[in-house]
């Protein structure tokens, strides 16, 4: 029973960081509010692996992990937006709302579809939430032309689509380590250091912190194109 307990408090801690985050967003928060999806990230990565490991595999703890997902990877980051563009476009804003719905359809998906084992039909959520949050902790668009909010709403409504859609994406278990099998994992992470380092050096070169942040968006524009590359060149 004990064992049971440990991937369960896990999972609920990345319910608590989606939770808190959303709170955080609507103060205005949003650095802090991406940090606690990033922590959520990390709680849902242990989760499972933990049940693994300890071989304490539980119905309650799959279930849970679905609606702590849907918190940290739908609703916060679809809160980060709405409350990012509501001093921009009022209560067209709340538009952005919609990716929470799309989130939670995404992961009930996921939860019936057999298909999705080694990689992912459609976008994973956290995916999603690690773009909108490096967005939302930039402050360009305060100072940005008049369209630029209206674009990123319209941007949401891609996302929504990306996380339903039946494109496929590579997931990053690594069954073996062979060039042959894993070509598209090895250049996305490669390309990974370099959108890094480059984020992170703005970062301290203009002392704009929120630039290090931003590298995950970079990272997950990165990611989708080259799934769509991979997915062109395969067919």
């Amino acid at each position: 029973m004990t064992k049971r307990i440990i991937p369960d408090t896990i999972t609920a801690c990345n319910l608590l960081c989606g939770a808190v985050a959303t709170f955080m967003a609507t103060q205005n928060a949003f650095m802090w509010a991406f940090v606690l999806i990033l922590c959520g990230a990390f709680f849902d990565f242990f989760d499972g692996m933990s049940a693994r490991l300890l071989n304490a595999p539980s119905k309650i703890g799959i279930e849970l992990d679905s609606l702590a997902d849907d918190i940290t990877f739908g609703l916060a980051p679809a809160m980060m937006v709405a409350c990012y563009l509501r001093p921009l476009i009022g209560w067209w804003a709340l538009i952005a709302l919609v990716m929470a719905a799309f989130s939670a359809l995404r992961l009930a998906k996921f939860n019936v579809d057999e298909r999705q084992t080694s990689s992912f039909i459609g976008l994973a959520t956290p995916a999603n939430a690690i773009f909108w949050g490096g967005i939302c902790v930039m402050p360009y668009a305060m100072t940005a032309p008049a369209w630029m909010p209206w674009c990123l709403l319209a941007l949401t409504f891609v996302s929504c689509y990306l996380l339903i859609s039946e494109i496929p994406f590579f997931s990053l278990k690594f069954h073996n380590f062979t060039w042959a099998e894993n070509y598209d994992k090895y250049i996305f992470l490669i390309g990974d250091v370099v959108l890094i380092a480059y984020c992170v050096t703005k970062a301290a070169l203009t002392a704009h912190w929120e630039f290090a942040l931003f590298a995950g968006t970079a990272c997950i524009v990165w990611y989708v194109v080259l799934n769509l590359l991979v997915n062109v060149i395969r067919k």
